[in-house]
């Protein structure tokens, strides 16, 4: 069975965070992976594709963008075809049926609702995104169909935890010159490297993005191998390929 993981902010509205339970995938992407660059077989991608609209908003229409750690967010009226997906890595919809759907692994999946607009958005915040302003465009992009921010809840998926993220000086260093209170962010790690809480930087960006009801999960997609995809684990270990987790929303119907 399809393991759907739920926030409470977001009761009402159908979504769920997913990981690798409930899938027809072998090896070293086994589970429920959904990601087409992961060397997989197609086939099996599309019926895990399938199977995780279906355990969150069945019969709708998965819409998913070609992500590429920017900070752009697109708006979404029909889904397109997977070869014509868009660059982007975040999606809006005012439109029942569509299903907005982000990969990640290790990334930080956020999801976005304006129960009373009908707008639902998702975005996918790795470092990068979440620097550059991922989240905020998705809050302006949720505007421009009707949302208010004052009434955005929003829910933060899993995602590879403080304990399990080591970086290096230069990466603190960039952080520290946009804004000196990034520093709290970062804990020491071993000499020269430090341990990033990206969970705490997408909260506080939400945040910063005027969003006031934010639930986090806690989740550590590193750490859990039986539940989660997770790129740096798989880098550690050197294993050549790794799968992809989806988290999903769609507007109530």
């Amino acid at each position: 069975m399809v393991e759907v993981i739920r926030s409470r902010l977001l009761d009402g509205v159908p979504h769920g965070f997913l990981g690798r339970r409930g899938g027809v995938s072998e090896g070293m992407c086994w589970g429920l992976n959904v990601g087409h660059g992961s060397g997989d077989d197609p086939a099996l991608i599309a019926e895990n594709r399938r199977r995780a609209v279906e355990a969150v908003a069945p019969g709708a229409r998965l819409a998913t963008v070609y992500q590429v750690h920017s900070s752009d967010a697109v708006i979404v009226g029909e889904p397109w075809g997977d070869d014509e997906r868009p660059r982007a890595d975040a999606l809006v919809t005012d439109r029942p049926g569509v299903a907005l759907g982000i990969l990640t692994a290790d990334c930080t999946p956020v999801l976005l609702a304006d129960r009373e607009a009908g707008v639902v958005g998702a975005a996918h915040a790795g470092w990068k995104g979440a620097f550059g302003g991922v989240l905020a465009s998705t809050v302006e992009a949720m505007e421009t169909l009707g949302a208010q921010r004052g009434r955005i809840v929003a829910a933060v998926g899993p995602t590879i935890g403080r304990k399990s993220y080591e970086v290096d000086a230069d990466f603190f260093q960039r952080f520290l010159a946009a804004d000196d209170d990034n520093d709290l962010f970062f804990t020491d790690g071993r000499a020269g490297h430090y341990r990033f809480d990206l969970e705490g930087y997408v909260l506080a960006r939400l945040a910063a993005a005027g969003v006031k009801r934010i639930e986090a999960l806690g989740l550590d997609t590193y750490s859990d191998e039986d539940r989660f995809y997770s790129y740096r684990r798989a880098t550690h270990r050197g294993e050549s390929n790794y799968g992809r987790q989806i988290s999903i929303i769609a507007v109530p119907a």
